[in-house]
């Protein structure tokens, strides 16, 4: 399923698989003036290439590895001939996808392989330019497209909302904070976050600096906490009343424990 809407010179590309005629789970993918940004996952790999042949794009690039960002890599290169770019550390796990979950091949499916090259860090269009900028945490070699003149913030999976409740076990919340800090801070008359589940968030800077606050009081908590001997559970069930549903049907991957676990490492 393929939903197409527009956002001042931007198209937004809503992808899901349908089970009875419902989505699964949404994902977006971003077309500006001959730039797309991920390609959705591989159910809806031919959709989207369907679209694409009607409005090629000139450039695609990845802003991390994950399935649900690169499920139409092969496609597009093989029929459009289009090069795909990534981070340096993503491009192994782009061309050898890793391992998934059973609820990731239920939702998302595998990817093919597909060859990106190492992005450089501008990206050119034939009216705008894309910095480049690292965003660890969410993933190794996660990227975010900042178009700085129009305030325009591409910003893969680093923010999704400014209350995260449950993250894989892999993400390092320290990390995430600092990359927030990074995009909260830059110079920009405005900034709107374009995120992956599709939402598009106008007040971005307000958005990130909650988000930010967020983790900060949400580590010094649990840490406070685990100064008065108080265990990882016994501090998700004070502070969150226990494990969140999603822990069950992510077999265990997307899990507030992990939350707490990654905030608990966080430099005060």
């Amino acid at each position: 399923m393929l939903e197409i809407s527009n956002f001042e010179e931007i198209i937004q590309v809503r992808m899901s698989r349908e089970m009875d005629g419902k989505p699964l789970f949404r994902v977006a993918a971003y077309l500006i003036d001959g730039l797309l940004i991920d390609t959705g996952c591989s159910y809806t790999a031919s959709e989207l290439l369907g679209y694409l042949e009607q409005n090629p794009p000139q450039m695609v690039v990845n802003t991390h590895f994950h399935e649900d960002h690169i499920g139409a890599n092969r496609l597009i290169r093989e029929r459009l001939g289009i090069e795909i770019y990534a981070h340096s550390d993503s491009l192994r796990l782009i061309g050898q996808p890793a391992k998934l979950f059973p609820y990731q091949e239920i939702v998302w499916g595998y990817p093919d392989p597909s060859g990106v090259g190492s992005i450089p860090s501008l990206i050119h269009t034939g009216r705008f330019t894309f910095e480049v900028i690292e965003t660890p945490g969410h993933s190794v070699g996660h990227i975010v497209l900042l178009e700085r003149s129009k305030g325009w913030c591409f910003c893969g999976d680093i923010y999704a909302s400014d209350k995260v409740k449950t993250i894989r076990p892999e993400e390092d919340m320290g990390a995430t904070a600092a990359s927030i800090k990074k995009l909260a801070e830059t110079e920009t008359d405005r900034l709107i976050l374009f995120t992956s589940a599709g939402g598009i968030i106008e007040n971005g800077r307000e958005s990130l600096k909650r988000y930010i606050k967020y983790l900060e009081d949400l580590s010094r908590k649990a840490k406070d906490l685990q100064s008065q001997g108080q265990t990882v559970q016994e501090i998700m069930t004070g502070i969150f009343g226990g494990e969140h549903k999603r822990a069950l049907m992510t077999d265990g991957q997307y899990t507030t424990e992990n939350l707490i676990r990654s905030v608990l490492k966080m430099e005060r």
